[in-house]
């Protein structure tokens, strides 16, 4: 690479910057995948690509770069987006029951991820305070101020897209409750259940939550059934996806519960590895095995006392399981049909609800 008199400071860098970089590649633990990275835009550059394009394309790394600087540090920690109206006044019921429900929440060790807006999400950053807050903000062409609870905050992310921001607020929750509201809310609501019921989110808890004696999710419910399930375009099994209540002491349960047996789950090949907390006795491994033996493609839910080796493997896509403490945990190892995630949210129901000799006293925070 020869470097020209001509060239700015900036352009002497970078060239030197990347020259240092290629030289690193082959000892940094995950050079591979940086080389992929680098060798895209080397080929996207030789493209005739616009100028509009380049401009996405920076300004989306830029939106990564600040949320992936952001969380890292509180990886293992568990999450809960809360999604509302930006409309309700402090004075709004709904709004009093947001601010209940973070304090709560914060209580079980959650932290609490909102849009950093008014209404529901300057309720949910009220109720959980700064230090147990995120506030996933957006850049819009009109003034658009983060709430006081949340403003100034290092856990503050302006996105310049939706996408980007909506990325982080799926890929990092483990929990999602959300309150009534207009169009965003209804957004963030179908998002949640499409990436779920297609398996491109791993399962999490998602409950609705209305005021006492309201009727907003209540309605919402009766038209999936009514337009959808009853007309085949979803299955009844779907509605298990999510849990509606006007009770925050429900509300609250629904998340910790899931969370008491059940720890995480990931495919390694084309079987999903379920984690748990604890492990059940063979007589109860039985039963899963009887009871949903329709969401299985072949063989049967085998337990497994640790990791497989293939989650170890540094070429994985999640290969912290020696990091984050989960390579100990059991599991639970079968051939699901990546379907029927209805029915899968069924099985993990039912696993937490196992009655398990010496249950260690859990910590739903710790992923």
């Amino acid at each position: 690479m020869t470097l020209s008199n001509q060239q700015s400071p900036a352009m002497t860098h970078l060239q030197r910057d990347l020259m240092s970089l290629v030289e690193q590649l082959p000892h940094l633990s995950h050079g591979n995948l940086i080389a992929e990275v680098l060798t895209t835009l080397i080929r996207m550059s030789h493209e005739d690509i616009d100028r509009l394009d380049w401009k996405i394309l920076r300004s989306s790394l830029q939106d990564l770069e600040r949320g992936f600087q952001i969380f890292n540090r509180y990886r293992h920690v568990r999450k809960i987006s809360v999604f509302g109206s930006a409309r309700l006044s402090e004075e709004s019921p709904a709004y009093q029951l947001a601010v209940t429900f973070a304090e709560r929440v914060i209580q079980l060790g959650f932290m609490v991820m909102t849009g950093a807006g008014g209404g529901i999400m300057e309720a949910a950053n009220k109720g959980a305070g700064a230090a147990d807050s995120f506030g996933l903000g957006i850049q819009l062409p009109f003034e658009q101020l983060s709430n006081p609870f949340i403003e100034g905050d290092p856990k503050l992310i302006d996105f310049k897209y939706f996408f980007t921001r909506k990325l982080f607020f799926l890929r990092e929750t483990d929990a999602i409750a959300l309150f009534p509201g207009g169009f965003g809310t209804q957004d963030e609501a179908f998002e949640c259940l499409t990436l779920t019921q297609t398996g491109k989110s791993p399962p999490i808890p998602m409950v609705l939550i209305d005021v006492p004696g309201g009727r907003y999710w209540q309605d919402w419910d009766a038209y999936l059934k009514k337009q959808l399930t009853a007309q085949g375009l979803i299955s009844p099994e779907d509605h298990h996806i999510y849990t509606i209540t006007d009770n925050i002491e429900t509300a609250c349960a629904a998340i910790a519960q899931f969370y008491r047996v059940y720890h995480s789950s990931r495919y390694v090949g084309d079987q999903l590895v379920m984690r748990l907390n604890c492990a059940p006795t063979s007589e109860q491994i039985n039963q899963l095995n009887q009871e949903f033996a329709d969401i299985l493609v072949q063989g049967k839910i085998v337990p497994q006392s640790t990791a497989l080796p293939a989650e170890l493997q540094a070429q994985e896509p999640q290969p912290q399981q020696t990091t984050d403490g989960t390579e100990h945990l059991p599991r639970l190892v079968f051939h699901f049909n990546q379907r029927d995630h209805g029915r899968l949210y069924q099985l993990i129901a039912a696993i937490n609800n196992l009655v398990l000799p010496g249950e260690p006293a859990c910590h739903p925070e710790r992923k």
